[in-house]
């Protein structure tokens, strides 16, 4: 599809409180920046990770997903019928990882020193690893959006990115495998530490099937809101195949947990009552087990509620589950109090908010979505169920 020379970008009020709580976040980040995360934060000694860690790194890398594990059905496997997705969530996959650095950094104590990793090869490190790999793969996603770049601007490097795709998209699946899975081993670390419901020597595995099957429960719920923000048809069809992805790599998830559970002795404490075991209970239930009984029933699966619904309850869940393993599941042994600051809370939204506005700015002036998502209407565009042969409209 030809895209037009001219940069647009279409405000709306929303924009504008994006546009104001990315400001705002930006002036606080030069502000921790300046005056240390001591008087920016509620870190102590005893909680020296906290929301940024927590939420932007740990959730942010998981959440980000959606790209390697799109690029691995499209690319790699040769699943075409998911193609109309691939560009998006592998952008919103680029958006995440950049907004994730941007986070780590803000956590940095001597934040001037964050080069040092590049030459001081503490390799014996799972750290070390992770920042490695998040770098490399944040670098790898610069690349693959070069494609779709030079589409518009410096077209006579188009050939080159495309030549180079094929690599940059192996090397693009490979690296989150390595990152996803280490965030997990950062925790097995903590044996005695964390708490039983959390802790597993198949924590790496349990990082790493999350972060994919979340994958496409986040470009569900993008895809169903950039339709409503585009006023475009979502291709349905693709998001019901889509999810059953997620559904059957849930299935083995959910059956490792369990056996894990038995195997170690701890299912007792599932239903002791506790804070621990209620929020165990919270994440498995909406983050797996009610997606599951979506994903798997027809009815529900083909509906736009369920595929909503679904991909609200996935993320939902990954989010709790990184929650628990940081804070609920660390609590009793870190002892202390942790809250976080109204800095650390408006520095997050504020990413968050230009993440968001990131995205809308480029697929205003990118082919990253489909041709008939670029078309707007005044009026509100009917959209459609595909079940069997029958198209049943729905409004959005």
């Amino acid at each position: 599809m030809a895209v037009s020379n001219r940069w647009r970008f279409t405000m709306t009020p929303t924009r504008y409180v994006l546009m104001v709580l990315g400001l705002v976040g930006v002036l606080l980040m030069v502000y921790r920046l300046v005056f240390g995360l001591g008087s920016s934060t509620n870190l102590n000694d005893e909680w020296p990770w906290g929301l940024w860690i927590g939420f932007d790194v740990l959730t942010g890398v998981a959440l980000a997903g959606g790209g390697y594990s799109t690029a691995l059905l499209v690319h790699i496997m040769g699943i075409k019928k998911f193609s109309p997705i691939a560009r998006s969530a592998m952008l919103t996959s680029l958006i995440g990882y950049l907004l994730v650095m941007a986070g780590l950094f803000m956590d940095i104590g001597r934040w001037f020193n964050f080069w040092r990793p590049f030459v001081s090869w503490g390799y014996h490190s799972v750290l070390f690893e992770v920042f490695w790999c998040v770098s490399l793969y944040t670098m790898i996603q610069l690349l693959e959006f070069g494609e779709v770049a030079t589409e518009k601007v410096q077209k006579r490097w188009h050939g080159f990115f495309k030549k180079i795709m094929p690599v940059l998209l192996i090397i693009g699946v490979l690296l989150p495998t390595l990152h996803q899975s280490s965030l997990g081993s950062l925790y097995v670390m903590e044996v005695g530490k964390l708490y039983p419901l959390w802790w597993s020597m198949l924590l790496p595995i349990f990082f790493l099937m999350s972060s994919f099957f979340v994958g496409p429960a986040m470009v569900t719920v993008e895809t169903m809101l950039g339709a409503r923000a585009h006023g475009h048809r979502p291709d349905l069809g693709v998001l019901q195949s889509l999810i059953k992805v997620s559904g059957y790599m849930m299935l083995v998830y959910l059956a490792l947990k369990v056996g894990d559970l038995v195997y170690r002795g701890a299912t007792g404490l599932v239903f002791t009552g506790n804070m621990e075991g209620n929020m165990f209970l919270l994440e498995m239930l909406i983050g797996v087990i009610i997606p599951i009984i979506i994903c798997f029933t027809p009815k529900l699966r083909n509906s736009v509620g369920g595929l909503v619904t679904f991909g609200v309850l996935v993320v939902a869940g990954v989010i709790i589950n990184r929650m628990n393993v940081v804070f609920t599941g660390m609590a009793d042994f870190m002892g202390g109090a942790y809250f976080p600051s109204v800095i650390e809370w408006l520095v997050s939204i504020g990413l968050l908010a230009i993440g968001v506005l990131g995205y809308l700015f480029i697929v205003e002036n990118f082919n990253v979505l489909p041709k008939h998502k670029h078309e707007h209407s005044h009026a509100p565009t009917p959209n459609v169920v595909v079940k069997g042969k029958k198209a049943v409209k729905y409004s959005a």
